[in-house]
């Protein structure tokens, strides 16, 4: 199970996360350089898209985040479509865990084989009605986990996969360092915005060398 002091945060959008300073160099305006925000974590990036597209778009992201959920219903299909897709955009996920619940996903979407991780990213966020509490429910997180083919014995080793929790922890922490205070939050080409943002808004930050 999932120690009692696993990847937690409270808030999404907006809450009041506590926060440390921003590390590192930084621009005029108060963001990290892109070449700090673009170091890997402890357990390398997952990513979509071309690496040496013009845009490199970060998204920090907590599965139970509602905020989250809206932006990858209502703007992310589109993005994926006519900015991922088509090479002008490479697309980074970085897990932001807001809470146990969303700490315990987390590690099983990383803990999972790795074609398989945007495949549960992309469950655990359109069917947070099934396994979303305050508590966490591993049967019910198991329930989505089992729809990519997981098996009860690999979830239970997955959920008490100590070097997986302990990575999330570093990659949640340094999200801090860079000025992460809660989900969505999003990194186009270094320029930082939070929120579930339109397809419209992402393009305007994204510049005139992809239009």
């Amino acid at each position: 199970m999932l120690a009692a002091g696993a990847v937690n945060l409270t808030g999404c959008a907006g809450g009041g996360a506590r926060q440390r300073a921003q590390t590192g160099p930084l621009n005029a305006d108060g963001t990290p350089v892109l070449a700090e925000l673009l170091k890997p974590g402890p357990l390398g990036e997952k990513s979509l898209g071309n690496p040496s597209a013009p845009v490199t778009i970060i998204e920090y992201a907590s599965l139970t985040c509602p905020f989250c959920h809206k932006f990858h219903l209502t703007t992310y299909p589109r993005v994926k479509k006519e900015l991922i897709d088509t090479g002008k955009v490479h697309y980074i996920v970085r897990e932001f865990p807001i809470g146990r619940s969303a700490g315990a996903a987390a590690i099983i979407t990383r803990c999972a084989p790795a074609k398989d991780y945007f495949v549960l990213y992309d469950k655990f966020l359109t069917q947070q009605k099934v396994w979303v509490s305050q508590e966490v429910r591993p049967d019910a997180i198991y329930k989505v986990a089992s729809q990519t083919g997981m098996t009860r014995q690999a979830f239970d080793a997955c959920m008490n996969n100590k070097e997986i929790e302990e990575g999330l922890r570093t990659v949640k922490q340094r999200g801090r360092e860079l000025g992460v205070s809660g989900t969505p939050t999003f990194f186009v080409n270094g320029k930082k915005a939070r929120g579930d943002l339109t397809y419209d808004q992402l393009v305007a930050m994204m510049g005139p060398q992809t239009t």
